[in-house]
Formats: structure tokens, C-alpha cells, sequence
């Protein structure tokens, strides 16, 4: 199918690209990989009348470490994040991620930021970034404010970020000694969305669950963190019966839906299994094997 029809722009500049949010509103749309809007346009399930194309603006791609975040600029694309070495070295989980997004061709477009403001449930990235604790960076009219990953997801499709506001930075706390995290993805063929997908991201302290954090792919309307499993864990010995009550604990947190991937419970004991497995690896990492 064609597009319906729309009025293109494309600003040089955050603020320029802030400006046009503000005069068009609810009727823009920015385009940053297009990898999910260009798809919705052609079968016109999104009808932007303005279409905002930021891949002009200087300064958003980038992969950087400071003291105490990986900064990670929103216009990134996948396949930068896959290849960069301090990511495979320092940040595991998210080399895990971005490795299992899609194809090749798909990761050498797709943005990281439009992943995330896209904030579709069924998407990789939402669940690492949330066992990451991570924060995001957005740009409106009144300048910077800075989001806490756990409150940016509002909705299905829907973030907290504001209608002329623009998603700038993702900012992923260095991790302290004893870190570990893994995320695993179960889909019917390469490329696929995941029919579960488990992030986790622990520190062991003294043998002991010192912190954990799990992010849930494609079971949950919005994207989802197993809490219960989490509190769980913290300040027990790892054992595999422990592992096992966490993965029953997270099945029964989330709220899949059946559909083509699978029935309900199909689903919530994936969740089970591969819950189980992403702690056992995170763990693994936090003991230094790759």
C-alpha cells in the first residue's frame, strides 16, 4: 500500500525540531530509524499529517562512558550498539539486546531512541532499559528534564514524554563490581518479535543477591518489570529451587495475551523458564564469564 498523504520536514536542530512539535502537535510525527512508522504508514495504521525527519540533527549518535553512566545518544543505531566494544564489554545485556533486534538490515536503520519512544510492549529494548534502571534524556521548550525509566512507560504505544518534546540521551548506570546481566529472547524465527523476552541485571555481594532487576518482553500491555520476583531475590543465596520460585513468581506477574505466538499459558511458563535462565547467565557474568 502508499502512504496517506503528509507534509514532510527536516530540521538541523533539536530546537528547530522542538518548534515544529509545538505548532503541529497531535498531527506530527517524528521519524527517527522509521523501521516501525514507515511499515504502519504504508499499511496507513499511522496517518501523520506532519512528518518530522530528525536524522539531520548533528550530535545524537553516539556510544560514550563517563563515571557514571554509558551515554547513548538517541539516534544511535542498532547496529553502532552491537559493534561497540565497550558495550560486548561493559554492558553485556544491552550487546545481548541489539544483537536480537530484527535483521541486519533493520539494525543498520533503527534507532535506539525511536525503540524506546515507540514504547511498543512487544520491542527488545524496553525491558533491558528497565532492568538497567536507566534514565532518559528529553528536550522540550523549558530545555532538559531527565525521565526515570520506570515512569516513562505510561501506556500501550505511549510514554511520558510530552507531545513537543523530543527523547535526546539514554543514560545506563555504570555498573558497580560484582555486575552481571543477560537478556533472552524466545521468537519463532530469526528476527521475529519475541514471544517472551527476559532481562536481568544483578550485583552479588558477599554470594548474596546484593540487587536484581527484571524487565519482561511482550507479556504485559506496557512494558513490564517482575517485581515480586525481584524482592524475591534480593538478599538470598543463589540456588537453582530459588530460581525455579522466582520464575513461578514472575509467570504470574505479567498478563500475556494468547495469539498466533502462543496461549496464555504457554506463554506465562516461558516466562518461567527463561526467567531462570537469564539469572543463571546474569549470574554467570557477575562472576566474570562472558
Amino acid at each position: 500500500m502508499i502512504p496517506g498523504k503528509f507534509e514532510y520536514f527536516a530540521p538541523t536542530s533539536v530546537s528547530e525540531a522542538i518548534g515544529l512539535l509545538g505548532q503541529y502537535g497531535s498531527e506530527a510525527k517524528i521519524l527517527a530509524g522509521g523501521q516501525s512508522l514507515i511499515p504502519a504508514m504504508r499499511f496507513r495504521l499511522a496517518q501523520p499529517e506532519i512528518l518530522v525527519d530528525i536524522n539531520r540533527i548533528q550530535g545524537l549518535e553516539y556510544v560514550r562512558e563517563t563515571d557514571d553512566y554509558l551515554e547513548i545518544g538517541a539516534l544511535t543505531r542498532e547496529s553502532a550498539i552491537e559493534k561497540s566494544t565497550i558495550v560486548q564489554q561493559r554492558y553485556p545485556m544491552l550487546a545481548d539486546t541489539a544483537r536480537v533486534i530484527a535483521d541486519p538490515l533493520v539494525r543498520n536503520m533503527a534507532t535506539i531512541g525511536g525503540n524506546l519512544a515507540h514504547a511498543d510492549p512487544a520491542n527488545d529494548h524496553p525491558a533491558t532499559i528497565l532492568a538497567y534502571n536507566a534514565r532518559i534524556v528529553a528536550e522540550g521548550p523549558g530545555g532538559e528534564r531527565i525521565i526515570p525509566v520506570d515512569d516513562f512507560f505510561i501506556g500501550i504505544f505511549e510514554t511520558s514524554l510530552e507531545r513537543d518534546e523530543i527523547l535526546k540521551e539514554i543514560l545506563i548506570p555504570s555498573p558497580p563490581g560484582g555486575s552481571g546481566g543477560a537478556y533472552l529472547k524466545i521468537e519463532r524465527k530469526v528476527g521475529d518479535y519475541a514471544v517472551v523476552g527476559v532481562a536481568v541485571q544483578l550485583t552479588m555481594e558477599d554470594g548474596l543477591f546484593k540487587s536484581i532487576r527484571i524487565g519482561l518482553t511482550n507479556v504485559s500491555s506496557t512494558p513490564m518489570r517482575a517485581r515480586a520476583a525481584e524482592a524475591l531475590l534480593v538478599g538470598q543465596t543463589p540456588e537453582e529451587a530459588l530460581f525455579d520460585k522466582a520464575g513461578r513468581v514472575a509467570a504470574a506477574e505479567c498478563e500475556p495475551w494468547a495469539d498466533l505466538r502462543g496461549s496464555e499459558e504457554y506463554k506465562r511458563d516461558l516466562v518461567r523458564v527463561v526467567t531462570k535462565r537469564a539469572i543463571r547467565k546474569a549470574i554467570e557474568r557477575a562472576n566474570g564469564v562472558l
